[in-house]
């Protein structure tokens, strides 16, 4: 069982501050994910908790104890690395268990770690395997492997599959979420991907230029954000962002038409940005509030298409549709959705509730 705390954590690199004042509990067996654009700090936050990096200011606590002074191989954390760092020369079990061999666990406690974690990653068959015999997929599994024979507190990734194809990716989101169950281990999770994010985490910590956006569940993320940044971050296709106005008498006005909203009040007479995801428009006359679009580009992804528009007053929208009738490049339709699925966020960019 371990509990991560970070309490007004600060990097600086000289006069550069990367990282601003960061708050956020981790707690026990929890998966974490990281999350945010290139240049966010997402991956200078976990090699700060790794104890790769120093902390400018604030505290890093595991399990209650402050680490800041503490070597990194004292922490007993677990990184596993975009790179996969095997040696070539040794077999999957050597490379399993040379971090044990270093540290003088005697090799029938070691042979007995490297054979569970096998068993857990289906590495069995591999074990006499070089490296250069082994798949993307594969060699990441034993880059992980090798973490959990150290029988860390908390395993730390560091987005761990940029190196594979899409249909790795897929299986290894699997895989990993699989050993979180199995370990029942705390993890933290760097990664640029908000579907990995979304499909892995118990909590995601939306980072941006170095502060916390925002940090919940993926479906409280999804349903509530907090601002433009997090709605258009989580999701895909991206929420629609569309500019509007917000009328005195309870309605904003976006794209041709008016909802009632009961936040607009709040606003009068302001600008406004209306958020409604594609997937919530459905056939005209259901929801509750109808839009007009001439439709530009269709993209048929079997199951679903995503079609690319533009309302009445020229801004461009995103919807997806189910189902056998669906748009078609250069027609003009007419989606509904419901009021109340719709988010009003300020000129700033805050969400009004």
């Amino acid at each position: 069982m371990t509990a991560i705390e970070l309490r007004g954590v600060e990097k600086s690199f000289g006069a550069n501050k990367v990282i601003h004042g960061v708050d956020l509990a981790i707690e026990d067996d929890e998966f974490c994910v990281f999350v945010g654009p290139s240049g966010c700090g997402k991956s200078t936050l976990l090699r700060m908790i790794a104890g790769l990096e120093d902390v400018t200011a604030g505290e890093i606590a595991i399990d209650g104890q402050v680490v800041n002074d503490v070597e990194p191989s004292a922490r007993r954390l677990a990184m596993v690395f975009q790179s996969y760092a095997l040696y070539p020369h040794m077999s999957v079990r050597q490379n399993m268990s040379f971090g044990l061999r270093m540290t003088g666990t005697s090799k029938e406690e070691a042979d007995r770690r490297v054979l569970d974690a096998a068993r857990i990653l289906q590495l069995d068959e591999l074990m006499n395997r070089k490296p250069a015999q082994l798949s993307g997929g594969q060699r990441q599994r034993v880059a992980i492997g090798r973490a959990i024979v150290r029988q860390p507190r908390a395993f730390l990734f560091d987005e761990p599959l940029s190196n594979l194809d899409a249909e790795l990716r897929v299986q290894m989101r699997v895989e990993i979420a699989k050993l979180h169950r199995d370990l029942g281990a705390t993890m933290i999770y760097v990664t640029h991907d908000q579907v990995e994010a979304m499909t892995l985490a118990d909590k995601i910590v939306v980072l941006r230029a170095g502060r916390i956006e925002q940090a919940g569940s993926p479906t409280a993320l999804y349903a509530d954000p907090d601002n433009t940044f997090v709605a258009g971050f989580i999701g895909s296709p991206k929420m629609n962002m569309l500019s509007g106005t917000a009328n005195a008498d309870g309605t904003v006005a976006f794209g041709g038409i008016s909802i009632a909203t009961a936040v607009a009040g709040k606003l009068a007479g302001q600008p406004v940005t209306v958020g409604i995801r594609p997937e919530q428009f459905d056939e005209a006359g259901i929801g509750g509030a109808d839009l007009s679009v001439s439709v530009d580009v269709v993209e048929n992804l079997g199951g679903t298409s995503v079609a690319y528009a533009r309302m009445s007053d020229g801004q461009s929208i995103v919807i997806e549709q189910r189902g056998g009738d669906r748009a078609k490049p250069g027609e003009r339709i007419t989606v509904g959705f419901k009021p109340a699925d719709a988010l009003i966020f300020d000129e700033a960019g805050k969400r009004v509730r």
